[in-house]
C-alpha cells in the first residue's frame, strides 16, 4: 500500500452535523514529494481551507485551495507558472450504488464518492484537486520558446554527436591515435 504524500485524515466517527473547519499546509517535502506525483517543475505552496460535516448519510467536504508552482511546457519543457485558487466541493456517501444499476445524477451528485474505511483523507483530496486542476497542455509564451528552440540541434548534428561519443568509448580508440 503506498502512503499519499499529503495525508491529512480524519476519523470518521468523529465527523458530525456541526461544521468541522480544516486548515491544511503542504510542507516543503511534501510539496516536492507532488511535484515528482504530478510531473511539475515545482510546486512552492499548497494551501487549502476546508469545511466538513455529516448531512444525510454523507459527509461533504467543501472549501477552496491554492496551490503555485510551475508545469513543464509540452512543447519546449520551460517552466510554465501556475498560481490556482480552486473550489473543492465533494460528498463522501455511506451507500454504494450497484455497479449495473442505470442511474440520472443531478448537478449537486456529480462529485460524490464512496466513503472507504473508517477515515477520511483531505490532504488526498486536495492533492486530486490539485491535479484535476492543472493545465493539461501548458504552453510557454511564445519569446519563451523561441529562446528555448536556439539551443536545440538538428538531427543530423545529434547524429554526428552520437556517432563522436560511440566512437571515443571504444577502448581501442586509443590505439587508433599513436
Amino acid at each position: 500500500m503506498t502512503h499519499p504524500e499529503f495525508a491529512r485524515t480524519l476519523r470518521i466517527h468523529e465527523i458530525g452535523a456541526p461544521v468541522r473547519h480544516e486548515s491544511l499546509t503542504a510542507t516543503p517535502a511534501e510539496c516536492a514529494a507532488l511535484a515528482k506525483r504530478f510531473d511539475l517543475v515545482g510546486l512552492d505552496a499548497l494551501t487549502a481551507e476546508l469545511d466538513v460535516h455529516r448531512s444525510a448519510g454523507a459527509i461533504r467536504v467543501a472549501g477552496r485551495f491554492h496551490a503555485r508552482g510551475a508545469q513543464p511546457c509540452v512543447v519546449s519543457a520551460e517552466p510554465v507558472p501556475f498560481d490556482l485558487d480552486d473550489v473543492v466541493e465533494v460528498n463522501f456517501s455511506d451507500g454504494a450504488r450497484v455497479a449495473d444499476e442505470e442511474i440520472e445524477l443531478t448537478d449537486d451528485q456529480l462529485d460524490e464518492l464512496p466513503l472507504e474505511g473508517d477515515t477520511l483523507d483531505l490532504g488526498e483530496l486536495v492533492a486530486q484537486s490539485l491535479a484535476l486542476a492543472l493545465d493539461p497542455w501548458p504552453r510557454a509564451p511564445e519569446d519563451v520558446r523561441a529562446a528555448a528552440a536556439r539551443h536545440l540541434i538538428s538531427e543530423a548534428e545529434a547524429e554526428a554527436l552520437a556517432a563522436a561519443d560511440k566512437a571515443a568509448a571504444n577502448p581501442f580508440a586509443v590505439l587508433k591515435k599513436k
